[in-house]
């Protein structure tokens, strides 16, 4: 069985054969009982609570909100046959978008993700991430003409008859990887820092695939380059949607030898070292602290943890 990974785990139906059916999208557009989830210039809307909720706008709400909403997109349709879309507002100020929802607000979804619903944050990224993409191809990367959306959302069509290249929703495909080696105490992991992050947070090292090359390759090649650590057999763990802005999560473990030494590139990293189970156990008496709970960095630690 896959793992509970956040932003995983989407209930709706993408319904990928009727969002080809304009006549049936446009139906669903201006039915009272679709639902609309408002995206702003990056931000969910969700209502803070025990735990927080994905705030869904129905009826004449949701109506007045497609009609001025920037981009459009189907999300699918839930187990009683209504549609979701999510709505681009970020062309309004934040005081325009404030009161959609009682008690509501706009906000970063990381802020929640870790305490919310699985199935909430799943399609909250979900509307993130493809709002996001929408916005970054308003032109056409071929010839540079305007686009349009077609099949719900899901395709960008240039609007040059001599070009009419298709544009369809993208994500970057990034590795993210546990090195482990063995040793006393159940061996060792090894985990990093950038300059960047948040005081004493230390966690796994990951990369972008480049073109021509595996997953597996990715990995090898990412840890060498950060850290100088030959890595030998590479295992694929689980996979996370990461729309911060538009990431696919592609999570392995790496293993490497038991005298493996670290030297690591100084412009890509602050910190690096290799940590047993027990040094993990005593990270709060050196200040330091694992990534975010919502991540797969953090998934891939607690796992090898619980081996121990």
């Amino acid at each position: 069985m896959p793992p509970d990974l956040l932003y995983t785990g989407c209930a709706l139906d993408r319904a990928a054969d009727l969002r080809r059916d304009a006549g049936w999208v446009t139906e669903r557009l201006h039915d009272p009982q679709s639902l609309i989830i408002p995206v702003w210039r990056d931000r969910n809307l969700i209502i803070p609570g025990d735990p927080p909720a994905a705030a869904a706008i129905a009826g004449s709400g949701a109506r007045d909100l497609i009609s001025v909403a920037g981009h459009v997109a189907l999300l699918g349709v839930d187990h009683e046959a209504h549609a979701w879309f999510a709505a681009d507002l970020s062309i309004f100020e934040r005081d325009a978008v404030n009161e959609l929802h009682a008690g509501a607000q706009f906000t970063d979804l990381r802020r929640y993700g870790a305490v919310m619903d699985r199935a909430d944050g799943s399609v909250l990224a979900y509307a993130r991430g493809i709002i996001h993409w929408h916005g970054r191809h308003r032109f056409c990367g071929v010839c540079g003409s305007p686009t349009v959306s077609r099949e719900g959302g899901h395709v960008r069509v240039c609007t040059d008859p001599d070009c009419a290249a298709q544009h369809f929703p993208r994500t970057d495909p990034a590795v993210i990887m546990l090195v482990t080696r063995p040793g006393p105490d159940g061996g060792a992991c090894l985990l990093a820092r950038q300059s960047r992050w948040p005081p004493g947070m230390v966690s796994t090292l990951a990369g972008f695939l480049e073109p021509g090359e595996s997953l597996e390759e990715a990995v090898a090649r990412e840890v060498a380059e950060e850290t100088g650590v030959t890595v030998g057999a590479v295992r694929y763990r689980a996979s996370q949607p990461w729309p911060f802005p538009s990431s696919l999560m592609l999570g392995f473990r790496a293993e490497a030898a038991a005298d493996a030494e670290i030297r690591f590139d100084h412009q890509e990293l602050e910190d690096a070292r290799w940590f047993t189970r027990a040094d993990i156990a005593r990270f709060p008496e050196f200040d330091l602290k694992l990534p975010r709970a919502d991540s797969i960095a953090r998934w891939l630690v607690e796992e090898w943890l619980a081996e121990g």
